[in-house]
Order: structure tokens, then sequence, then C-alpha cells
């Protein structure tokens, strides 16, 4: 499986902020917000992955994340010339991706919780014994600001239906998505919406017709943002600080999960770490690696 996150488009709804900048490079709380949506390609063990710009912001992201070889990744990067959509974005990365499975990650989502390394590797599983499309669906309480599911009473999926005026349910489809070999052949059916953009749920409705699109429901030990507003980027910042404080342990530190994936050995953290050793991100990765040195 190979993966893309999708750091492109305008980000109007953080106006003025940024005018002049990319948010996914933006803080959310101590770290950029594109390392968090970066976590979770790691922790399901995804080393090759493309990350989709637009054109002005590619050397920012260089600079940033260079290729990943610091990370024991592979990172390419590729061009969505203009904001056509979140399947759009995804068609920019066909050349890299295409006749793979694929972990599709919208750069400003957030995802924690006890279990979510179960679930993603669940579905990753999923996807390598079946075709289709596997989705996550996430209660909100403004379900017409997202894609929404809807479910019959046995929880099959009925229809799915992009920021629609009346929900037909309070489940919002999340910003992470896992397609068969199959999508961008699907993606060639689509047709722009009134928007004018090709839409992530136009995709899965193509899945849907087929009987091939897999809902998982978070419940109540999942926390999901999505961090693209002014409110849930504040929310999604005091989540991070406050989770971390009170248990000492970092969310979406993609150093510290290269680490103890074995991509990297302990001098290199020490070298991550050595660049960032006046902050507390930096003594944080130092202690991960003292930690392994005092046990053996």
């Amino acid at each position: 499986m190979k993966g893309v996150i999708l750091a492109g488009g305008t980000g109007t709804r953080l106006y003025p902020v940024t005018i002049s900048t990319n948010k996914h490079l933006l803080p959310v709380y101590n770290k950029p917000m594109v390392y968090y949506p970066l976590s979770l390609m790691m922790l399901m063990e995804i080393r090759e992955l493309v990350i989709v710009i637009n054109p002005e912001d590619k050397s920012q992201f260089e600079g940033l994340l260079g290729d990943g070889s610091h990370l024991g990744m592979n990172i390419t990067y590729a061009i969505q010339p203009a904001p056509n959509g979140l399947a759009g974005g995804l068609l920019s990365a066909k050349e890299s991706v295409e006749g793979e499975n694929i972990c599709l990650i919208l750069g400003d989502n957030i995802l924690y919780g006890h279990d979510v390394l179960k679930i993603l590797n669940e579905a990753k599983r999923y996807l390598e014994d079946h075709n289709g499309a596997y989705v996550f669906g996430y209660h909100v309480p403004d379900p017409e600001r997202f894609g929404v599911v809807e479910f019959d009473e046995r929880g099959n999926v009925l229809s799915i239906e992009e920021k629609p005026e009346r929900p037909r349910s309070n489940f919002a489809v999340i910003g992470l998505y896992m397609y068969d070999r199959d999508v961008f052949e699907k993606i060639s059916r689509i047709r722009p919406s009134e928007r004018g953009e090709l839409e992530i749920t136009s995709l899965n409705e193509e899945y849907l017709k087929e009987g091939k699109l897999k809902v998982k429901l978070l419940g109540r030990g999942f926390a999901w943002f999505d961090v693209g507003t002014h409110d849930s980027f504040l929310e999604g910042s005091e989540f991070v600080g406050t989770v971390e404080k009170r248990t000492g342990l970092m969310i979406g530190c993609v150093e510290e999960i290269a680490y103890r994936n074995g991509w990297i050995d302990r001098k290199q953290l020490l070298r991550l770490a050595e660049r960032l050793n006046k902050t507390d991100y930096g003594r944080y990765l130092q202690a991960i690696a003292e930690e392994e040195k005092d046990a053996i």
C-alpha cells in the first residue's frame, strides 16, 4: 500500500492567516499540521507516499520533509495545478501510485484514539483481501459540513452525500480513505460537481453502486478533528496539548515513530534531536534515545 496526503488547496476557511501560507505547515500545538496525517501513514508502516501540494509551496514542503530519507521513508511530491476537489487531488498523484492499494489522508485531519493503530491495520488488511473502498464514519453535531453516510437498521450503507442541506444522519465520513487498485478507473467516471470539483463523495458513490464501499464507524473512544477552520484549529491544538501534558507522550511525533518502527537507529534519532535541542520536542526525542540506552 502506498500513501497520499492532500496538502494543497487555498485554505480560505483560515483566511487571513493562510493568504500567504499553506495551512498544512501551520503549527497545531507543537508541530506542523502535516505531521499528524504523516504519522498515521507511518503507524501503518507505509514508507512510500506522495504529498499533493500547490505549485508555489514545493520548496517549503521540501525544506520541512525533504525526500523522507531522514525518517527511513520515500516521500515525493505531486503538483495539483488548481483546487479541483479531493478526488482531483488524488488524480494528481496517479503517476506515482497507480496499480497499488492507496491510503489517502487529508492534510488537515487529526485522528486519535487507543485503538487507532488496530483499526487502521484492520482496514489495510481488509483491502489486501478484498476489492473496494474502506472509509470511516464519525458522529458529528454539524453533518452539513461534511460528506454524510446513511445506514439502514442493519448497518448497511444506503447513501453517501456531500454537504447536504438536510443530512440523513449525523455520521460524517472523515478525511481518511483506503482504495483498491481500480480507484483511478472510478475517478474517470465521475463528473465535476456544481462547484466544479471532482468530489471524493462522488468517488465513494461509485464504489457504493458496486456494493464495494465499507464504512467503519468510530465510537466514543476516538477523537477526530478537521482543523480547517479557526475554531477547529484551536480545538485541535488544545486537545493535542492537553493529552501530551497529561501523558508525557507526544501525538504525531514522526521521528519517534520512525525510530520505533526500526526505520532509523539511535544515532540517527539523536542527530534529529540535536537540531531541536532548544525545544521540548527535541528534549523529548533525546529522552527516547536515552531510554533505549539505559535499557541496554
